[in-house]
């Protein structure tokens, strides 16, 4: 070969690399530039969401929604069974194969605020803040700012906000010339009294009121810690270090008197006895008709209905202490997101789409869930299932738990101490406040 050929050659090779080169640089920026502006997530993207109790038709119309205005994201979604949840969760973000978003109990920040990110100011890409602190506090309840913040960053934000209201059967207070649900404590004891019926060996055939026992009343801790909550019972000190619900609060002994007044409704020396362990399960009695009143959450109307189509019962607001200052119980699950998820800005987005954004909306009435928003709780007021749980949004509580179940089991043991005369209700009430505080500790 001359030399000239081998130039001419070399001269055709170079074009050829070169028209390569600029085709993949063409390639590279339109790939690039596919990819930018602020609802976009950078190609491909599969978050994966594990939830608790709501099945993914609660979510369906909600999922779809998003998937649909932010292009290339997809939703993988999975319901747990409650029992197995907590542990499924810790597991897989042990093992690094978690969620990128998950659903927490609202009293789980504590104990895993290791494994959740805090909300980001700004996501990459926005002009303005994702949500402000005072966004926060004006768009939810109360209630959400104590449960979801930790040195003024937000961890979570939340679908609904559910609360313990009165279950009554209107039949029964008719029979006894009930014409209305009691609003204070005080009415709920004479109620219980004008309905409750004995045998001659005083053995109970119509209860007034699932009350006073622990293992047979759903959510009996939540409502005794109601009772407390609303007694002004101090849960714990000022910097959530330890329990203090057996100090008196203004020289009144409130936690003593919160536990004597929810034990005596299965002691037999007194009026207002009405419940006992040896009576069926709290939600199968009311729908058995075999007890009038029930305090539980809005998520037990279904459970009522399939049990009981005919019967005719009604919810009012749950009894007071004071009617100057009404409060209640807290229960919701928020979303979070993982703090190691590859997802971020789109998990965030996903979160506030289910919280905030019309995918809230679609998740409330496929789910049939009370409200978290202030704004939409106005609309909810005078929905026959939903109104009274959703006004009660607004004046629900909370406390500091270090380990939720942990305590649900220090609470049910006291109330049995007392119930089985193991212990006076001074020494329970000291004894689980010492537990609760050995469980902080551990923090």
């Amino acid at each position: 070969m001359n030399i000239s050929s081998f130039v001419t050659d070399s001269r055709k090779l170079t074009y050829v690399l070169g028209g390569a080169i600029a085709v993949m640089v063409f390639i590279a920026f339109v790939f690039i530039l596919s990819n930018v502006g602020g609802q976009q997530t950078g190609g491909d993207v599969t978050l994966t969401v594990w939830g608790v109790f709501d099945d993914r038709a609660a979510f369906s119309a909600a999922f779809k929604g998003f998937e649909t205005a932010n292009k290339g994201v997809h939703i993988d979604y999975r319901s747990f069974p409650p029992q197995e949840y907590e542990a499924a969760v810790i597991n897989a973000l042990a093992a690094g194969q978690g969620p990128d978003v998950w659903m927490m109990h609202h009293t789980w920040l504590p104990k895993h605020i290791d494994k959740i990110q805090p909300m980001p100011e700004k996501l990459a890409g926005d002009k303005d803040p994702f949500m402000t602190v005072r966004e926060f506090k004006d768009t939810f309840v109360d209630v959400v700012a104590y449960d979801l913040m930790n040195n003024g960053k937000i961890y979570g934000l939340p679908l609904y906000v559910d609360t313990l209201a009165l279950y009554y059967n209107k039949d029964v207070f008719a029979s006894a010339g009930i014409a209305q649900p009691p609003r204070t404590w005080t009415e709920f004891m004479d109620d219980v009294k004008k309905i409750t019926q004995y045998d001659a060996s005083r053995n109970i055939t119509r209860s007034g009121a699932a009350m006073g026992s622990a293992r047979n009343i759903n959510r009996s801790t939540d409502i005794l810690m109601m009772l407390m909550v609303q007694s002004g019972v101090q849960m714990t000190n000022a910097d959530a270090t330890q329990a203090t619900f057996s100090r008196s609060v203004d020289g009144q002994n409130v936690g003593e008197r919160a536990l004597t007044f929810y034990t005596d409704f299965t002691n037999p020396q007194k009026e207002v006895y009405t419940w006992n362990d040896a009576l069926d399960y709290s939600i199968d009695a009311f729908a058995e008709g075999s007890t009038a009143m029930m305090i539980n959450y809005s998520h037990q109307i279904p459970v009522l209905r399939s049990k009981a189509p005919r019967l005719n019962w009604a919810i009012a607001p749950v009894p007071q202490a004071s009617t100057v200052d009404s409060r209640t119980y807290a229960n919701y699950w928020p979303l979070v997101v993982s703090l190691k998820t590859q997802h971020a800005a789109a998990a965030w987005r996903l979160v506030k789409y289910l919280a905030v954004g019309d995918g809230n909306i679609s998740y409330l009435n496929a789910a049939n869930r009370p409200s978290a928003r202030r704004d939409l709780i106005e609309q909810q007021k005078s929905d026959l299932d939903l109104g009274v749980f959703a006004q009660q949004a607004l004046t629900a509580r909370s406390w500091f738990q270090a380990d939720n179940q942990s305590i649900e089991t220090i609470f049910a043991d006291m109330i049995d101490a007392v119930n089985l005369g193991r212990q006076s209700v001074t020494n329970a009430l000291r004894e689980a406040e010492t537990k609760v505080t050995v469980l902080m500790s551990r923090r």
